[in-house]
């Protein structure tokens, strides 16, 4: 059995709809909390499978949140290895700040189920299934650049760079692909003071959620589906 190991910044901010395909495709799911698990015990090339997972802090906080850069060294040379290594939001910030591209504060917060667009490359990638259903859930207020030899595969107006890849193994998503609906009522309390910081309707919020809610996950399988059946090991 392969173990995945899901790097959780933020409790409520898990795996999502993408822990059922990791299972159903023989994976061990293991989580390590940041703060409460040491990061230094987990073997950056020997592990499987490692995905970096969202939070609300950034990848350039690394003097004030110590487990940044930590963090970044452990999959700078997972990466270099070329292991099997997927981030979201955050967990894509800290890989393209790995492979040394700048990460910095948008102009505004992109919060909210909008549209994504795949660049030629995205739709020939595992993001295929948002061809004809674009909407995602977006939820950061940071972008990053595209790290040097990677793909860029999605954009939207507030955020150039989505998605990237390197090769078959290396695949970082500013968007949120892993969300499912049932988690939105721990996100709207987990990111209370953001969200009211934003002026965001959260009644909105949780209409997009119910509407988009079966597409959603269907997409969340087949995301993560498609990128374990094309790793190279």
């Amino acid at each position: 059995m392969k173990t995945a190991i899901a790097i959780r910044h933020i409790q409520f901010e898990d795996l999502g709809g993408f822990e059922p395909a990791l299972k159903s495709a023989g994976y061990q799911v293991h989580y390590y909390d940041v703060g409460v698990h040491d990061l230094w015990t987990i073997e950056p090339v020997k592990t499987d499978l490692i995905i970096l997972l969202g939070g609300p802090v950034g990848a350039y906080e690394g003097a004030i949140y110590p487990f940044i850069d930590e963090e970044i060294a452990l999959v700078r040379t997972r990466m270099a290895a070329n292991r099997p290594t997927l981030g979201i939001c955050l967990g894509a910030q800290v890989m393209a700040t790995a492979l040394g591209a700048r990460v910095s504060p948008g102009q505004d917060k992109e919060i909210g189920f909008h549209p994504v667009t795949l660049s030629q490359a995205g739709k020939d990638s595992v993001l295929a299934p948002f061809i004809d259903a674009p909407v995602t859930l977006h939820w950061h207020g940071d972008n990053f650049d595209l790290p040097a030899g990677c793909e860029s595969l999605a954009s939207t107006a507030l955020c150039p760079h989505q998605a990237f890849r390197k090769g078959r193994n290396i695949l970082g998503v500013q968007f949120h692909p892993e969300f499912c609906a049932p988690e939105m009522e721990r996100w709207l309390i987990g990111h209370a003071h953001e969200l009211s910081h934003a002026k965001i309707d959260l009644g909105q919020l949780r209409r997009d959620c119910a509407r988009f809610a079966p597409e959603l996950k269907a997409k969340a399988h087949q995301v993560m589906s498609a990128w374990l059946q094309q790793l190279e090991f």
